[in-house]
């Protein structure tokens, strides 16, 4: 059905995608592994004719069952590419908080897929159209068999109350249900191929396994051929029939699945397999403390966490919602405590009551140590993207000094210590004028570590820090945690929906369910023999 032929795709001159030679036929599951910048997303993207016009196609052609839809030297057939995307083949994206619309209900937008589609739709600059059809006049028949349709798509990727999801905007929506919108954008006109570019990498461990079987349960119904882009070996093995590894934007192994993760070729094969954490591993970066007498870094105590009711009234009586109850945990120095649990259980909330980021709480927070600093899921967010890196990394002590006069700085030891911190997180002097769009998702990861780190706190909360890397990254920036622990007596609170992650990181387990703690342990202990009945659902679903 699908064939890419010696594709090769230049960004100013510069190859990106080198000869990539794949095929998919109706019904089967192509995984494409590799490090981030080894052209995966180019290569779908250009599948999709979806891939920007700065990118120039300098070799090769894509074809959908015999139809060239592109090809070297020639210009993209836009009007063509239209009778194809969404009908024939669809794509869901990594995330669809930025995928999807914030203004415009979702019900609303997976419709429009429908309406663009239609026979024929009513003609206009509309920006919508739905627009479209309420500026014509056209209400009945077609517009609520179209909803019908919609509320079909959303039971079929398993939302329950489909009408209230309908309804809802993006932000109202849980990670996993918005996952499941996408979804059901992509597949509610039953195309031949679906695109999926890392679909899980934000989703915690039970809604990955539920949309990956989603996913699996799609594929046998519909027969569509899937190509499946990810970081995440592990998921490319329990779905994918034939896996394409990919580096520096060539293939450099293809076969069927079992065979390569038996029996990899290649060194840099054998390289990602190494570097994917596991529980069958013996514990690498667990610092191995226990905890003791010694005073603890934090102490929390019967810990209750509040956020107040939105509503859309001013004079509207605001509840109270709890969304941390009675959390009782001390973390000591030198320790990782692991936090675990499902999306919404509140291990951010309960991160931000310990950070003084959320001050509306019930209990005690007793902290040995200077301010708490915390490493964020995706630096591209939380750095700012107009400042050099040393600018950054000096923010933070200009912060203190502003804070205490104390602790002020002057400029040349501002720039110094920022220096030093470079070379701290494996970095070097080049680095310091560059912006944050110049770097890499590790470096610039490695960037946030050292922000967090540059006015020596005792705690830091590592909130999701190594979700978005790929494996091999994965496994450097683990590394340089476990060494600044060492060299800065750092006691971790290590949040992560990666089960295998924290097995590797932590000295300490720490569960939460729906906003309470039901189990804290030691981390093989806890592997070992989990109390509480959710605490093995959670480690058999990893």
């Amino acid at each position: 059905m699908i064939r890419i032929e010696n594709l090769s795709v230049a960004f100013d001159g510069a190859e990106v995608v080198k000869n990539v030679s794949l095929d998919l036929v109706d019904g089967e599951v192509l995984g494409v592994v590799g490090e981030s910048g080894s052209g995966k997303s180019v290569t779908a993207l250009t599948l999709m004719g979806l891939v920007s016009e700065s990118a120039q196609i300098t070799s090769g052609r894509v074809l959908f069952d015999d139809v060239v839809l592109q090809e070297a030297g020639k210009p993209r057939d836009q009007a063509l590419y239209r009778r194809y995307q969404g009908a024939q083949m669809s794509m869901i994206f990594q995330e669809p908080m930025t995928s999807l619309n914030p203004t415009q209900r979702v019900g609303r937008q997976v419709e429009e897929m429908l309406w663009l589609h239609a026979e024929h739709r009513p003609q206009g600059p509309w920006k919508h159209a739905s627009d479209a059809l309420l500026m014509s006049g056209r209400r009945t028949g077609q517009k609520e068999e179209f909803r019908t349709r919609v509320l079909e798509a959303f039971h079929a990727v398993g939302l329950r109350d489909e009408e209230r999801v309908y309804a809802s905007y993006p932000h109202q929506l849980s990670g996993g249900m918005r996952q499941r919108v996408m979804i059901a954008m992509a597949l509610i006109l039953h195309p031949r191929l679906l695109v999926a570019d890392e679909p899980t990498t934000a989703l915690d461990v039970t809604v990955q396994n539920q949309i990956i079987a989603l996913l699996r349960k799609i594929n046998s119904k519909q027969n569509n051929a899937m190509l499946f882009i990810t970081h995440d070996l592990n998921l490319a093995r329990r779905l994918c029939g034939r896996i394409a590894v990919m580096k520096d934007g060539q293939v450099v192994e293809l076969g069927e699945t079992e065979e390569i993760f038996r029996h990899p070729r290649q060194e840099y094969t054998k390289r990602l397999m190494e570097a994917v954490p596991s529980r069958m591993k013996k514990r690498t970066w667990a610092a191995g403390m226990t905890p003791d007498s010694s005073v603890p870094v934090v102490r929390v105590h019967d810990l209750s966490v509040f956020y107040q009711d939105g509503s859309n009234s001013l004079f509207a009586q605001k509840k109270k919602q709890c969304v941390v109850a009675d959390a009782s945990f001390e973390i000591y120095p030198g320790e990782s405590l692991g936090l675990v649990g499902e999306s919404g259980c509140g291990k951010t909330s309960l991160s931000k009551a310990i950070l003084g980021m959320n001050r509306d709480i019930r209990g005690e927070i007793v902290s040995n140590t200077i301010r708490p600093q915390m490493v964020f899921q995706d630096p591209y967010s939380s750095l700012n993207p107009t400042k050099t890196i040393g600018w950054l990394l000096q923010e933070p002590l200009r912060a203190a000094g502003a804070l205490d006069q104390s602790k002020a700085m002057t400029r040349a030891d501002m720039e110094a210590a920022a220096y030093d911190m470079l070379h701290r997180v494996g970095m070097e002097d080049k680095y310091f004028h560059r912006k944050p769009s110049q770097l890499s998702g590790g470096q610039r990861q490695r960037v946030s570590i050292g922000q967090a780190l540059i006015t020596h706190p005792g705690l830091v909360v590592a909130d999701e820090p190594v979700s978005a890397l790929d494996v091999t990254i994965q496994a450097q920036i683990m590394e340089l945690m476990r060494r600044l622990q060492q060299e800065m007596k750092l006691a971790y609170l290590f949040i992560s929906h990666d089960i295998n992650v924290v097995y590797q990181m932590c000295d300490r387990i720490m569960v939460m369910k729906e906003g309470r703690i039901i189990e804290v342990g030691e981390t093989e202990k806890l592997f070992r023999a989990p109390r509480e009945e959710y605490t093995r659902e959670l480690l058999s679903s990893s």
